[in-house]
Order: structure tokens, then C-alpha cells, then sequence
């Protein structure tokens, strides 16, 4: 393989241009002239789902097997660094298996609110273990020469308008929370590429936003990677090229080519420039070549589905455990309730779709190990959210002889998936009504939960015990069982928070925001931050998750060596059987002279202990993780509060210790945001107090232009006959015989994406001079849209 320089020195500029676009949706250009073959991307992040046939469409159906692991909101539950980066090793070997080079994930953004659609494929709200986790994934999948994806760069924290939205966010925010969980996995873990998001920050797409690819990326954080777009989120390739995106994607043949030579003949951009991005795109192409060297060789599907097994046994949250109606036992007389426990929701709906190598079933599972002590009942349908007596009745029916009842239920398709956000967080009415029916007579029930994201839980004091098994692959059958009948302690706790109702929530008043504009009123104040802050109980508390044992802590100490703050404390497993406790540390500042939440999460370890046995254990938290931004990351001296737990809300050990630093932290202005109450509801007048400027006012719908959604347009005959056309290529997208989450998927999809993007996925049907003049008909301008569609 030849020297990249020397390659660079003998590439023509078309050649150039070809390579800062895909070859095709999934595939880089190759320069086999220089010994460089084409290599390939995917879509992950929790399986491979590499396209089975050749085409021009994201062929959402059609992928080759893989094993489906549990998506991220599980992986983060797990809260284990070391059992996260064996999944990526795991899913490093599948790819190679497949001959893919790089695997598009992991994802960080921060779930800023429990609507946003897409949640089940991030990991927390909180930017330290959100990075964390994907530090852990990224490591472990390119251990095994498969590059990863860093996405959505940056504050994608919701579906709705997704492809145009501006996110209005105050610096403290960004920094502290946002760009947070990149900036841990990035140093940590150094991914391969970085893909940008769709949306707008502060008024300008991430696609062509140089404070963020490169001020920040790239010089302030050392990034040497590759820069890429999201699918289709390309808005201005000469304005993006200058901002330091280097590859977009898919290919846009040659679209981009001849105004970039205009722009390189203008002055308007730079050789220099553009060798920037094609230099990084040649760096990834030849690491994905090393790639292509290596073996390839069938992986174990068995091995690797016991493993997909572990992950969510692993992951799997005991919420509610009372009078010990947890683990069942061999000789009892199960009742198993809910369509669920038969057709299993174990994966989200979207780009990420896997098809598994094999599917296990909480029914089948049990089933096998019980035989006649189990019965079963539907108990609702997964089709249609409407109650049908006779499966209740049915149901009934089976509990009355059951010594325990286990209900299945949780979110389907329809009611979470990429492409559109929840309207509220509730389950489907016929999986409530079937809840309140037998829990009003029976009290021995058990509620297991197949849901991407929290849900609100009217029936939780009906009930004895709640099981969250979130979405948690090919193998939550076998893994649920394994929870419930004891086999394996539960040791996953939540990485997010689940609240009592929407209104608690302070984003609420501002998601989705409007079609061009969402403002992050609320601040800092996220998640468990937020709650913490306002003294407000919610339903149930970040890090929080039972075990069939227990813990006791004991004698904490505090000693700082350097620029490390050290913890030590003992730790005991009082109970008698063997337990994993994930342990937390959050850190109070007293008396501080900025706006603050109570407490923020700092470090967390899990640790294994045998029935009575006592370890000491040792935490380091270094000085920088203290560091709130002003003008720059800053540490306040002073007294600081360290609480040693097992969730946000149950501690068990404190203690102050005092820090001394020359920084000097400036006392703020942003009353309203300092002792906030659970009426905190800040106003657009109170946030411009910490977002420092007059928020920007919304971007109107007309006239219209490029950026022009389908939703926005559809009504005119324009926008009708386009409607028309991109329905006729569901069938190519979702398969022949897609469902109808699929549809209702691919119909919000369609809805918010803009024309710029249509040019790009039409597979050249639809030039960008020919959808320039559709707009100016629309806008009235006949004459320049005839000219234009003429030319074509």
C-alpha cells in the first residue's frame, strides 16, 4: 500500500471530490490503483445490520443475520465498563465476519427528556457514564480492527424535526452536559469517525458548525479522526468542508462537484481545505484495508447468543421486590400473562433493526423448565391498542390456581421508535386494563416490563414486584428467566430517571420545542439533577435497582493525592447469596457562588461479592471532574460534599472535604436557576440570563426552500405528487410486507425530512436544479421553476 502523502500528491481534483462522498449508501470509494479497496459502513449500534442486497435505499428488512444484543438503554444499565467493551468485542468479530469496516454507533446523546423516540438506543442522562459506556464499547470493538461511529454530534436529543431543528442552548449546558459524554469517550476511546447530527445548534447545522468540528473537536479535544454526516445531513458541502466535516453521506453523485470547483476557483475555498478532508478519508480508508487483510471466518451464533444472554442478565433492573415474592421457585404454580412473554419486544424500531441469529421467549424459556407448573394467557393484543374482554377474562381464569402471576408488558413499536417522539408515557390502555384487572383481585403479581425508555406506572402499589427488562435482545427470554427464577442475582440498576408524570419534568415545557426551534430552558437542570434539585421524589430514582441480598457500607475516608481525590470505604455483602452492587459517588458543592444541581455523579464501580465477605474499596475521582465552565473549565474552592450510595436517593455514607484552587469563579446572575423548587418553570426572559445574548427568534416556514420539509410542503400540489412518489418506495425500504410500526415509522420519517435530503435519497430521480425550480413554484416564481425544470 502506498504512502498517503504520495497518493494525495497524485490524485486528480474529481478524484478527490469523489472521495469526500460515499461511493454508494454504505460503501467508501477505492483507489485500487494505489492498492486501496473500497470499504464498508453499517448501521449498529447493538448488532450488525449490514444491507443483504446491493441497492441504493437503507433496505431496513434485508440484512444478514447477527446477533441482536440489548440496546443501549439496557448496556447502560448494566453500569459495567468491562462487560460493555466485551459486547463491542463481540460485535468487532461479527463485522469482520461480514467484512464491514466500521459499525455506525455508539450513540451518547443525553435523554433530555424520556419522549424522545429514539432513547432506547442512548445511554443515560448523565454525560459521565453515557461516556463511559461508550468509551467501553468504542474500545472493544476497535480492539478487533472495526472502527466505530461516535453519533449524533451534537444535542440530537429528540426525533421530532430532528432534520432542521435549532437547538437554543446556554454554554454551561453544552459543555457541562451536551458535549460532555463525547468529549469522555473521545479521549478515552478515540473512535475512528465522528458523525454530526442533522440539527442546527445556536443557528447554525452541526454539518458546516466549525466551533464544534473543529475548535472543539479536533484543536481543544486532539480528535485526528474522521468527520462524517449523518445520513443525508448535509445542508452546504463548501460551508462544511471549510468547518472541518470531511465525508458525507450517502453518496451524492457528484451533486456537490461542480460547486465546489466554482468555490476552489472563487477563493471561497481552499485547496488546503479540501486536501484536510480528503487526507482523513484516505487515514480511514486504509485503516478499514488493514481491516480487510485480517481473517475472515464464521463466528460462533451459539456462543455469541449465551453472551447476548449474560449482557441482559447483566443489565436487567429489580425495581420492586415486596415480600420477597422474587426469586420464584421450581414448585410454584405460574400464571404468565401478556402477548409479550410469546412475541418478545426486545430491540427498537428503525435504523438500527436487526435480524437475529435466533430468538428466545420468556414463554418458551419457562415453558421448558416448568412444563405443566406454568400456564399462559394472551391477555391483550400487540396489534391494536383495544381491549378485548375475552383475553382479560382469559387470563382471570388461568390466576385464580396460580400460586404467582407474571404479567408481561411494556411499549410497543407504535409507541416508541426512531423517527417520531412519545406524546406521553404511558403503555397501551389494554396492557393497563389488563394490570388493574387481576391486580384489584390478586396481589402475588409480577409485572415485567419490554419498554425502550421509563413509562408511568399508575398500578405500582397493586403490585408485588416490577422487573424492568427493557429491550434486551435475541436472548431476554432466556436472560428474564434467568432474573426470575434466581439463577442470576439482579445487580442492573437504571441510568435514568423515571418520574410520576410528564409535568415533573422541566424540559417538558420545551420538547419538542417548535418545527425550527427548541430552547433548553431548564439548564443544567436534567434527569436526576433535576429532581435531586427540587426535592421532588420521583417514581423511581436514578441508580436505583434491588438485589436478592444486601449491602452494608462503612468507614469512609477522603485523601487527595495531586490531582486525585481518593475514596476509601468498606464494603460488605451482608445477605447469603452472591451479589454484584454498582456503587455511586455524587458530589455536593456547599454555599456555591454559581447555580448548581444539589448533586452530580462523579464515579461508580461494580463490584461482585460472595455471601458475608468484605472488601475495602478504592474510588479515584480526579480534581478536573469537579470543573464547572466559565470562560473555560474552573474549579470553586470550598467545602464539597461527597455521598457514598446505591442510587441518586439511597446513601449511605458522607462526608466535606475541603479543595484550594487559584480559580477564580464569578458569582452569576441567574437567580431564578439557584435553590429551585418543584414549581421550577424557568421563562424564555429568565433563561437569556445564562444564555448570555436575546434568543433568535423561530425561523419562518415560508417562502419556501431547501430546507423545506415533506410535512411542510405536502399540502400544495407539489408536495403532494412528491408525497406520492416517495410512498411507492416503502415496499424497497421496509420489505414487501412492512408493519405497521414500520410504516407509521417511515411515514414520520418521510414528514420531517427536508428537499435537500430527497435529492440525496432519490437515487439520482431527482436532480437539485430540478427540485430548485419545484420551490419556486411553490413560491410563485413560475417562470425561474419552468426554466429550471426544463434544464433539469
Amino acid at each position: 500500500m502506498e504512502d498517503l502523502k504520495f497518493i494525495m500528491q497524485q490524485l486528480t481534483l474529481d478524484e478527490k471530490l469523489s472521495l469526500i462522498s460515499g461511493k454508494d449508501f454504505w460503501h467508501l470509494l477505492g483507489l485500487e490503483q494505489h492498492g486501496l479497496k473500497s470499504i464498508m459502513m453499517t448501521d449498529g449500534p447493538h448488532g450488525l445490520r449490514k444491507q443483504l442486497i446491493k441497492g441504493e435505499h437503507i433496505g431496513l428488512s434485508q440484512s444478514v443475520k447477527a446477533t441482536c444484543y440489548p440496546t443501549a438503554s439496557l448496556l447502560a444499565s448494566t453500569w459495567d465498563e468491562d462487560l460493555i467493551e466485551e459486547v463491542g468485542i463481540h460485535l468487532g468479530v461479527e463485522c469482520l465476519s461480514e467484512n464491514v469496516s466500521v459499525l455506525l454507533g455508539p450513540g451518547v446523546n443525553i435523554k433530555r427528556s424520556p419522549l424522545c423516540g429514539r432513547n432506547f438506543e442512548y445511554f443515560s442522562e448523565d454525560p459521565l457514564l453515557s461516556g463511559k459506556m461508550a468509551a467501553a464499547w468504542i474500545k472493544g470493538i476497535q480492539s478487533q480492527s472495526v472502527g466505530a461511529s461516535l453519533k449524533h454530534f451534537l444535542l440530537n436529543n429528540q426525533e421530532s424535526h430532528r432534520m432542521v431543528v435549532d437547538a437554543i442552548v446556554d454554554e454551561r449546558s453544552i459543555r457541562e452536559i451536551y458535549l460532555k459524554s463525547f468529549e469522555i469517550a473521545i479521549k478515552e476511546a478515540n473512535p475512528w469517525t465522528v458523525m454530526c447530527s442533522y440539527n442546527k445548534v445556536n443557528g447554525t447545522y452541526l454539518s458546516e458548525n466549525k466551533r464544534f468540528l473543529t475548535d472543539i473537536l479536533k484543536r481543544e479535544w486532539n480528535y485526528d479522526g474522521l468527520t462524517m454526516t449523518d445520513w443525508g445531513a448535509c445542508n452546504d458541502r463548501i460551508m462544511g468542508i471549510k468547518a472541518g466535516l470531511d465525508l458525507e453521506m450517502p453518496g451524492s453523485r457528484g451533486i456537490h462537484h461542480l460547486e465546489i470547483k466554482k468555490a476552489l476557483k472563487n477563493g471561497l475555498l481552499s485547496m488546503e481545505e479540501l486536501d484536510l478532508a480528503v487526507m482523513n478519508v484516505l487515514k480511514l480508508i486504509k485503516k478499514g484495508n488493514e481491516t480487510l487483510k485480517l481473517e475472515t471466518k464464521p463466528y460462533d451464533q451459539e456462543k455469541h447468543h449465551q453472551f447476548a444472554r449474560k449482557v441482559a442478565s447483566e443489565g436487567i433492573v429489580l425495581l420492586k421486590n415486596e415480600q420477597n415474592i422474587l426469586p420464584l421457585q421450581d414448585n410454584q404454580k405460574i400464571a404468565l400473562i401478556g402477548a409479550f412473554a410469546k412475541h418478545p419486544r426486545y430491540q427498537g424500531n428503525g435504523s438500527s433493526l436487526i435480524q437475529p441469529t435466533k430468538l428466545s421467549s420468556l414463554y418458551d424459556a419457562l415453558e421448558k423448565r416448568l412444563g405443566d407448573y406454568l400456564s399462559y394467557a394472551e391477555g391483550y393484543s400487540l396489534d391494536h391498542d383495544v381491549m378485548h374482554q375475552e383475553l382479560i377474562d382469559e387470563a382471570l381464569k388461568i390466576s385464580k390456581n396460580a400460586d404467582v402471576i407474571v404479567i408481561m408488558a411494556g411499549l410497543t413499536e407504535s409507541f416508541e421508535s426512531e423517527g417520531f417522539d412519545r406524546k406521553h408515557l404511558n403503555i397501551p390502555k389494554n396492557q393497563e386494563s389488563l394490570i388493574d384487572a387481576i391486580s384489584s383481585i390478586y396481589k402475588n403479581v409480577i409485572v415485567v416490563l419490554s419498554n425502550g425508555a421509563p413509562i408511568l406506572m399508575p398500578w405500582k402499589d397493586q403490585v408485588h414486584g416490577i422487573v424492568e427488562g427493557y429491550l434486551g435482545g435475541q436472548a431476554s427470554g432466556l436472560a428474564l428467566m434467568d432474573i426470575l427464577m434466581g439463577d442470576i442475582n439482579p445487580s442492573g440498576k437504571l441510568a435514568e430517571t423515571f418520574p410520576n408524570s410528564l409535568e415533573e419534568i422541566p424540559s417538558s415545557a420545551n420538547f419538542p420545542g417548535e418545527t425550527r426551534q427548541v430552547i433548553y430552558q431548564e439548564g443544567l437542570y436534567i434527569g436526576y439533577r433535576a429532581f435531586d434539585s427540587m426535592n421532588l421524589n420521583p417514581l423511581f430514582p436514578f441508580g436505583h435497582g434491588l438485589s436478592y441480598t444486601s449491602f452494608v457500607y462503612s468507614n469512609l475516608s477522603i485523601q487527595q493525592n495531586q490531582d486525585i481525590l481518593e475514596l476509601k470505604f468498606m464494603l460488605q455483602n451482608s445477605g447469603n447469596k452472591c451479589g454484584k452492587e454498582i456503587i455511586q459517588v455524587y458530589v455536593s458543592k456547599e454555599n456555591s457562588v454559581i447555580y448548581r444541581p444539589l448533586q452530580e455523579l462523579k464515579t461508580f464501580k461494580k463490584i461482585e461479592l460472595q455471601p458475608q465477605e468484605i472488601k475495602e474499596v478504592t474510588l479515584n475521582i480526579p480534581l478536573q471532574n469537579l470543573a464547572i465552565y466559565q470562560d473555560g473549565f474552573k474549579i470553586e474552592s470550598g467545602i464539597y460534599l461527597f455521598r457514598v450510595g446505591s442510587s441518586s436517593r439511597d446513601i449511605r455514607l458522607e462526608q466535606t472535604y475541603v479543595i484550594e484552587t487559584q480559580d477564580v469563579i464569578k458569582e452569576d446572575n441567574a437567580l431564578p436557576y439557584h435553590n429551585i423548587s418543584q414549581n421550577f418553570k424557568p421563562t424564555r426572559d429568565d433563561y437569556e440570563l445564562i444564555f448570555g445574548s436575546e434568543i433568535p427568534p423561530v425561523q419562518n416556514v415560508k417562502p419556501y426552500h431547501l430546507n423545506s420539509t415533506i410535512g411542510e410542503i405536502k399540502h400544495t400540489m407539489i408536495g403532494k405528487m412528491l408525497y406520492k412518489m416517495i410512498r411507492k418506495e416503502y415496499g424497497s425500504i421496509a420489505g414487501n410486507q412492512p408493519t405497521q410500526a414500520m410504516i407509521e415509522m417511515l411515514e414520520a420519517s418521510v414528514n420531517e425530512m427536508p428537499l435537500r435530503s430527497l435529492v440525496l435519497f432519490s437515487d439520482g430521480k431527482l436532480s437539485k436544479r430540478r427540485t430548485l425550480g419545484m420551490i419556486d413554484f411553490m413560491n410563485h416564481r413560475f417562470l425561474k421553476g419552468v426554466l429550471k425544470l426544463i434544464k433539469g
